[in-house]
């Protein structure tokens, strides 16, 4: 069908892989293009079919899940690429959002939360699992993250009052009703705050908030 999500599994166990190939292909929705077993072979093949969205391991032999990432975004920056790993590690969630990942997904999660998450990085979202939220925020806090350098001083007032918001979790409809604007207006503030801070994702932006009020002592 026309609006089917193009997929591409990147992973070393071949039993997960069939394991998420047969679940998403029992949904029209979804379309497994192909596989690959290791970061370089998944580099290739993400060039060659050109996918909507990649689900990357994190820890694989030879090439490390970051650095394929890394190689992705270069050749393939129109394709959403989301890690999907069993490691709960903040740092390995900063380093990939950092990176450019679009989200960070445990693999014990169940199969509706992972094919929503499919189709919100399909849709140009970012998606982490909650519990990996709390974590980076909780490392944040305790200054385990080295604080970004303040570039609020491009931010308008009211892009300013988004970023906050951005940092508190609230969707483009929560942000809309606590500011009383429409959230299309909400939309284009958005990504005027993410362009104006180089930042690719909303999630980046609640860090970059998080570590500049801890370097303000805020």
């Amino acid at each position: 069908m026309e609006d089917t999500i193009t997929v591409l599994l990147v992973d070393d166990h071949t039993l997960f892989r069939s394991g998420i190939r047969s679940l998403l292909q029992r949904n029209p929705e979804f379309s497994v293009v192909g596989e690959a077993a290791d970061g370089f072979e998944g580099v290739k093949r993400a060039q060659q079919l050109k996918p909507q969205v990649i689900l990357l391991d994190l820890n694989m032999p030879g090439m490390s899940g970051v650095e394929t990432l890394q190689l992705l975004r270069q050749d393939c920056p129109e394709s959403a690429i989301v890690m999907l790993t069993v490691s709960e590690d903040a740092e390995d969630l900063s380093t990939a959002l950092k990176a450019g990942a679009s989200g960070y997904l445990l693999k014990n999660i169940d199969t509706d939360y992972l094919t929503r998450a499919i189709r919100r990085a399909a849709a140009g979202e970012t998606v982490v699992a909650e519990a990996m939220t709390a974590k980076l925020v909780a490392q944040l806090q305790s200054g385990s993250v080295p604080p970004a350098a303040s570039e609020l001083d491009r931010l308008t007032p009211r892009e300013r009052e988004i970023l906050d918001c951005l940092a508190r979790g609230e969707s483009n409809k929560g942000i809309a009703r606590i500011l009383d604007l429409a959230e299309s207006t909400v939309k284009i503030h958005v990504q005027s705050v993410l362009k104006k801070l180089k930042l690719s994702s909303r999630v980046q932006a609640a860090v970059f908030a998080v570590e500049h009020r801890k370097q303000n002592g805020a």
